[in-house]
C-alpha cells in the first residue's frame, strides 16, 4: 500500500547550524563505537555458540539511528514542534543452513511471520560496554527462539505435503564494505518555524476549510550493518519533507481532503516559498470547487490517468505482485509467477525499479538508497521489457529460478526485511501529447456509447490485495477527478469515487501514453512496515476502467461558522 508522505517516521535532526557534509571514508579511519560493539558481539557470538547442537550459521546486526526535527502549523499558528532521537537494533540469527533454516514458513499456522524478533531500543551512548550488554542479551533471547522454531520447521516439513517452491531459505551473497560518515546539514529552525506558520495562514482565506496544516520534517538517518559473512556498512540517508494539507466538507457530509507534498535530500532542494504559496492557493481554489461539485456515478468506461495517478496505479496493481517473497508464500495469489517472458502489457511499455536513481527531471525521488536492509547493493531491475515480464524484486529469500537478491530487501526499523519496491518508473517508447489522449478518450466514448470519460488528476494513495482467500483487486483513491465529455463540453469536476479493478484485465486495456512524466513520492506500508518509495509514469489512456462510490460520513457540516471567519483581534 502506498500513501501520502510519511508523518509517522521516528526521526530527528541536529539543531545546530552547520555545513552539509557527506563522504566515503576508510573503514578503519572513523569506526564508531556502535560499529565496534556490533563487530565485537558478532565475533563473540559466532565463536561462542559453535559448540551448541544447533549453532547459528548466519548472524547480522543492523542499527538504525534516526535524528529528527519536525513541526506543524495550523491556520497561522504553531501547533507542535519536537526533536526526537532513536536507535533501533535489529538482529537476524539463523540456525540450520541456507537451504532450510528457522525462518522457513510453517504451513497451516495462522499469523506466522517467520519468527523474527522486534527491534530493540539502544541508548544514545558512546559506552561500548553498555551497548554490547544490550546486544548480547537480545541475541541470546533470539537465538533460543530460533532454535525452538527450527524444531517446529523440521516437524512441519515432515507432516505436510511437498511444497510448490522448494528453493532455499537464504541466498548466498558476496560481502560488501562501505563506510560513509553521517550527513549533517544547515537547518535554521527559527526560519522554518516562521515559514510553516506563514504558509499555514493562507488557509484562512476560506472559512469553510476545516483543517489547514503545513508540516515540516527533517531527518538524518544513519544505518549500521554487519553480518557474519563479512559485510560492514555504514550509510547516511538525509532527507527533508514538507506537506500542506486541507480538508472541507460538502453539504451531503463527504469529507474532501487535498494535499501538496515536497521531498528533497537537503533543505535547499525543496521548492522556493513562492512555488509553495502558489500550490496552496491552487489547493484552496480547488477545494472550494470540490465542495460544490456533483457526486460522480458508478462508472465503467474509458479514462485518462495523470502521471502520478498512473504511477500509484502501477505500484498497486503490478509492483506488489512482483515482490519476490509473495511467489513463495502458499497463501499468495502469485499472479505473475507463470508469466516469465510472456506478454502482460502493451509492447511500448517498460517497467523498471531503480533504487540507484536519486532524481528524475530535476526532482529528488524518495526510493533512493545505496544498500538494502540486508546489506545487498541496490540494483536496477527491469521487470517488464517491451510488454514482456522479465524479473521479480528479490530480497535474500530465494524463489524458483531466482536464487539471489537484487537489492530489494527492505524494512522499517524493528521489522524483518522482505522484498519491497523502490523507485518505480514506467517508460513508454511510443508517446503522444496529452491533448491526443483526450482525443482518443472522446473517440472511445463514442465507440462505447458513453457520454463522458474520466480524467484522474490527483490521488492520495491506494491499496491492493494479493492473498488467495480474497478477490485480487486494487483500490486507488483519487482526490481530483474530471468528466471529459464526448461532445466537447467543458470538463466537469466531480467527487466521491474510488478507482478499482483487477490487474490482468486492467493491463489489457492500456492503449496509449503521453510524453510527460509525473512523480509520486510517498511511503508504502506492507509486511515489513513503511518504506519510502516513488512511482513515476507518463499519463495513460485506458479503454475501460471501473470506479465505485467512495464511503462518506453521514454527519452534516458544522452548524455554526468557523471562528476563523471573524477572528478576535
Amino acid at each position: 500500500m502506498i500513501g501520502i508522505p510519511y508523518m509517522y517516521c521516528r526521526v530527528s535532526l541536529y539543531m545546530l547550524i552547520c555545513c552539509f557534509l557527506c563522504g566515503i571514508v576508510d573503514v578503519s579511519a572513523s569506526e564508531t563505537v556502535i560499529m565496534k560493539a556490533l563487530k565485537s558481539e558478532m565475533k563473540r557470538t559466532m565463536e561462542g555458540l559453535k559448540s551448541q547442537t544447533n549453532p547459528p550459521y548466519f548472524l547480522s546486526y543492523a542499527v538504525t539511528e534516526t535524528k529528527t526535527v519536525r513541526m506543524t502549523a495550523s491556520f497561522g499558528k504553531l501547533k507542535s514542534e519536537e526533536s526526537i532521537n532513536s536507535r533501533v537494533l535489529d538482529i537476524d540469527i539463523r540456525v540450520g543452513d541456507n537451504s532450510l533454516d528457522n525462518t522457513h514458513t510453517i504451513r497451516g499456522s495462522r499469523f506466522e511471520f517467520g519468527g523474527g524478533g522486534r527491534g530493540v531500543e539502544l541508548p544514545f551512548s558512546e559506552n561500548e560496554q553498555a551497548l554490547s550488554s544490550i546486544i548480547w542479551a537480545a541475541t541470546d533471547k533470539l537465538y533460543k527462539k530460533a532454535v525452538e522454531r527450527y524444531g517446529k520447521v523440521l516437524t512441519n516439513k515432515a507432516v505436510k505435503v511437498k511444497e510448490e517452491d522448494s528453493s532455499a531459505d537464504f541466498s548466498v551473497q558476496k560481502p560488501e564494505v562501505f563506510i560513509e560518515e553521517a550527513a549533517v546539514f544547515a537547518l535554521d529552525t527559527n526560519a522554518w518555524r516562521e515559514k510553516v506558520t506563514s504558509l499555514s495562514s493562507l488557509f484562512l482565506a476560506d472559512p469553510k476549510i476545516y483543517t489547514g496544516d503545513v508540516y515540516f520534517q527533517a531527518d538524518i538517518i544513519t544505518k549500521y550493518f554487519v553480518n557474519s559473512e563479512g559485510t560492514q556498512l555504514q550509510q547516511s540517508e538525509p532527507n527533508v519533507r514538507m506537506f500542506a494539507s486541507a480538508s472541507t466538507k460538502s453539504d451531503d457530509g463527504m469529507t474532501l481532503p487535498l494535499f501538496s507534498s515536497y521531498f528533497a535530500f537537503a533543505p535547499e532542494g525543496l521548492p522556493q516559498t513562492e512555488k509553495i504559496i502558489k500550490d496552496i492557493q491552487s489547493m484552496i481554489s480547488t477545494i472550494g470547487k470540490l465542495r460544490e461539485s456533483p457526486l460522480a456515478e458508478t462508472y465503467s468506461g474509458p479514462a485518462i490517468l495523470s502521471g502520478p495517478a498512473a504511477g500509484v496505479f502501477f505500484h498497486e496493481i503490478f509492483g506488489h505482485r512482483v515482490e519476490g517473497h509473495r511467489q513463495k508464500d502458499p497463501n499468495s495469489s502469485q499472479t505473475f509467477k507463470s508469466f516469465l517472458q510472456k506478454k502482460i502489457l502493451p509492447d511500448f511499455i517498460d517497467v523498471v525499479f531503480d533504487p540507484g536513481m536519486k532524481s528524475l527531471q530535476g526532482q529528488d525521488i524518495v526510493g533512493y538508497y545505496k544498500y538494502d536492509d540486508e546489506g545487498v547493493k541496490a540494483q536496477k531491475v527491469v521487470a517488464v521489457k517491451n510488454g514482456l515480464f522479465q524479473n521479480f524484486l528479490m530480497s535474500r529469500s530465494p524463489i524458483e529460478n531466482f536464487a539471489v537478491s537484487n537489492g530489494h530487501g527492505r524494512r522499517q526499523a524493528g521489522l524483518r526485511p522482505v522484498s519491497r519496491q523502490s523507485n518505480l518508473l514506467v517508460h513508454a517508447s511510443e508517446a503522444v501529447p496529452f491533448d491526443s489522449l483526450k482525443i482518443l478518450l472522446r473517440q472511445e466514448c463514442k465507440k462505447q456509447n458513453k457520454d463522458y470519460g474520466l480524467y484522474f488528476v490527483e490521488i492520495s494513495g491506494g491499496f491492493t490485495f494479493t492473498a488467495r482467500t480474497i478477490p485480487n483487486a486494487f483500490n486507488v483513491q483519487p482526490l481530483v477527478v474530471y468528466k471529459i465529455y464526448q461532445d466537447g463540453r467543458p470538463d466537469e469536476l466531480v467527487r466521491g469515487v474510488d478507482l478499482i479493478g483487477t490487474p490482468l484485465t486492467t493491463f489489457n486495456n492500456i492503449t496509449a501514453a503521453s510524453n510527460d512524466i509525473g512523480i509520486f513520492n510517498g511511503v508504502c506500508g506492507a509486511e515489513s512496515g513503511g518504506v519510502p518509495v516513488s512511482a513515476s509514469s507518463p499519463d495513460l489512456f485506458v479503454k475501460i476502467i471501473e470506479v465505485q462510490k467512495k464511503q462518506k460520513s453521514q454527519a452534516k457540516p458544522p452548524l455554526l461558522d468557523s471562528p476563523l471567519t471573524n477572528p478576535k483581534p
